[in-house]
């Protein structure tokens, strides 16, 4: 025989598709032949399959040897077709009778000395294989317990490509997935260790219940660090599909935890404000990485000294604030991931960085005023809640720690108020407040009574607050309503979103 075919996965951002990994052994001058556009990795792995077949035992055929990956037309990347591209060969060099591998999908990168070494993206490789009808797939063993979290396919695992070959040749036994239990989710920082700022501590719940964007804006040691730190601890735990969804972006960037358990707290990316643009939403040569954005999908994306961050890193949010995803254009094909992110920023109110008061800081209005405008308009008017928080004082900061609400207590009345949030929007297909559309907030029934919104009205027509601004203080009042128990807004809830939006008192 002298053609053989083993099935592989290929990625395309987060999405895989079922590759044909094609073998063809003719006679003529020895030579290895890739093609179905494979990218700089996939063609030195001529040199790394063949190191591994040699090192692992097995004749090198020295004949012409032809790899197809199918379908042609998508693009290939990585490294994980290196085991599938070994088995197809030596199959088709009469080497191995691949029968038990019909229907196995086969992933793994080849060492030299025929080791298989762990790739990134199993998960959604192996999602992938269980969405095209296959049920069994064999994968390194360092990514065995990542493999298996995909229900429905029976995961075995290779440490080495001889134990391939005795399995495919022999019966040999493959190596079972490690069995156990979820690791619990470690306590982290607690909104009770926030002194002082009830403001801060209001915004932040709201922002959580609603899904919406928050702007901290305050002197040095005011607390925005520690409040946007202990978001996520008030934030619902992700269920299983958000849980599939964010593990799968982080296998794809290589930064699952040992163990390859599903990710179920919301995740957190705090980048330094020196992060590039490719850094924040993604990019890289070939195949485009995710960035900070699409890490931090169903979490948190805090940037802390936003004024700090390039003009063109910030900018570059505005595009999937307003989708929730990420759409990268390369010369190989676009790339898409997903960036349904809270975004928080937090800024001091100048470049000194100074406590608060004109005896201590030493800018100027206009210093000020340069300092803060690094802030794009555009940018802001898609944050939500904005609160320029004061200092804490003496008795705030010196208070019993069991005076103040822990992260579990808000953090049972954001999971209610988001119940709430999603029976009343089933129908339209969200889940949050923050995702409806502005035009079912101002039609029936959603539509508010001209009474309650007469101050929203009226900021709209002076020009101090815009039509995106507008819309987004209505969702911000139905958020106040369900943490506050009510069936619809009333007209405290609005004058309290309109402070959450301006952060002026009406």
């Amino acid at each position: 025989m002298s053609y053989a075919k083993v099935l592989c996965v290929g990625l395309v951002g987060v999405a895989g598709h079922l590759v044909e990994v094609e073998a063809d052994l003719a006679a003529g001058l020895p030579a290895v032949v890739i093609s179905g556009l494979p990218d700089t990795a996939l063609h030195e792995a001529r040199d790394r399959v063949r190191a591994a077949v040699v090192n692992s035992g097995q004749r090198w055929p020295n004949r012409r040897i032809t790899l197809n990956l199918l379908p042609a037309t998508l693009p290939k990347f990585g490294s994980a077709f290196d085991l599938a591209i070994a088995a197809a060969l030596l199959g088709g060099s009469g080497e191995l009778p691949l029968l038990p591998l019909d229907r196995v999908v086969v992933l793994g990168e080849l060492g030299l000395d025929g080791t298989v070494r762990p790739v990134r993206g199993v998960l959604p490789m192996v999602a992938a294989a269980a969405r095209a009808g296959i049920e069994r797939v064999i994968v390194p063993a360092g990514n065995a317990a990542e493999a298996a979290v995909i229900p429905g396919v029976r995961v075995r695992a290779v440490d080495t490509l001889h134990r391939l070959v005795t399995f495919v040749r022999d019966g040999a036994p493959l190596i079972e997935p490690p069995v156990g239990e979820s690791p619990p989710i470690g306590d982290g920082p607690d909104l009770a260790d926030v002194a002082g700022q009830e403001l801060g501590r209001r915004a932040l719940e709201v922002a959580a219940a609603g899904g919406h964007h928050l702007a901290l804006l305050g002197p040095p040691g005011a607390g925005k660090t520690m409040l946007a730190e202990r978001l996520p601890s008030i934030l619902p735990e992700l269920d299983d599909e958000a849980a599939l969804e964010v593990t799968a972006l982080h296998s794809i960037a290589g930064l699952l935890p040992p163990g390859g358990r599903l990710l179920r707290r919301p995740p957190f990316q705090a980048p330094h404000h020196t992060a590039t643009v490719p850094s924040l939403v993604g990019g890289g040569s070939g195949l485009a990485r995710p960035g900070a954005v699409s890490l931090a999908h169903r979490g948190v994306l805090f940037l802390d000294e936003a004024p700090e961050f390039g003009k063109g890193a910030l900018e570059a949010l505005r595009q999937p604030l307003e989708h929730g995803r990420v759409q990268l254009a390369r010369t190989r094909g676009g790339t898409e991931y997903p960036a349904l992110t809270q975004l928080v920023l937090a800024a001091n109110p100048c470049p000194c960085a100074k406590p608060a008061g004109d005896a201590y800081c030493e800018c100027s209005p206009l210093a000020r005023r340069r300092y803060l405008g690094r802030l794009s308009g555009p940018l802001l008017d898609r944050i939500d809640v904005q609160v320029r928080l004061p200092a804490v004082r003496a008795a705030e900061l010196l208070a019993g720690v069991g005076d103040r609400e822990s992260s579990a207590v808000v953090a049972g009345r954001v999971a209610a108020a988001r119940a709430a949030g999603a029976e009343r929007w089933a129908g339209l297909g969200h889940q949050l407040n923050a995702q409806v559309p502005g035009p079912h907030l101002r039609r029936p029934p959603w539509r508010l009574p001209a009474p309650d919104t007469a101050e929203l009205r009226a900021r709209l027509d002076s020009g101090s607050l815009s039509a995106r601004g507008f819309d987004r203080v209505l969702r911000l009042a139905w958020t106040i309503a369900d943490l506050d128990g009510r069936s619809r807004p009333v007209r405290d809830d609005v004058l309290e979103a309109i402070q959450l939006r301006t952060g002026d008192a009406t």
